[in-house]
């Protein structure tokens, strides 16, 4: 019996020195998110200019590319978006950054307190086939996922969900995460 109570006393001395405090009830722990994946990095934004450090990926040699952006204020999703859209700087061009997503018109919507992005998808001339749709699919769920408030992102046309390509070749309906398209992420 003394044996037990001893063998006892260590077990709790040895669970309760490990650091984490007893606690009554469960709580929700907050864990870092990753930017994009596990498997890539990100060079912290600075701080000297102010403003908000936004992530954009654009395209570098048929892969995806992670560049930061400061903007003058946390841009909303609709925004971020469309500095997407836009397409690489002259500066960013100079360094041989480019994009998928020429002529398209992309629309950000979602509901309140979702971490799910709608994108409505059109095309400025439909019967053009793309060879780099993966990557315009990838830069807009790479980008939007980057933000600390959304985790996925959907695509629509005229309110019917596109079934669209991920990096392994499979299509999907369903939401899509940066990690869908992490084989296809290169250097920023």
């Amino acid at each position: 019996m003394r044996r037990v109570g001893l063998l006892a006393f260590v077990t709790a001395v040895a669970l309760g020195g490990c650091g984490v405090p007893a606690q009554d009830e469960p709580h929700r722990v907050e864990l870092p998110r990753s930017p994009l994946t596990a498997v890539t990095t990100r060079p912290a934004p600075t701080e000297s200019h102010g403003g908000a450090a936004v992530v954009i990926c654009l395209t570098r040699s048929g892969r995806l590319a992670e560049i930061t952006r400061r903007l003058g204020s946390p841009p909303s999703v609709q925004q971020q978006l469309d500095n997407l859209t836009v397409g690489p700087t002259r500066a960013e061009q100079d360094n041989g950054l480019g994009t998928a997503l020429a002529g398209l018109t992309l629309r950000a919507h979602r509901a309140a307190s979702s971490t799910e992005v709608t994108v409505d998808f059109t095309e400025a001339d439909e019967s053009n086939a793309r060879s780099d749709e993966v990557l315009a699919y990838g830069q807009i769920v790479c980008t939007l996922t980057a933000r600390a408030d959304v985790d996925s992102v959907v695509f629509t046309r005229d309110n019917q969900r596109l079934e669209v390509p991920r990096a392994d070749g499979t299509l999907s309906r369903g939401p899509l995460r940066a990690g869908d398209y992490a084989s296809l992420i290169g250097p920023g």
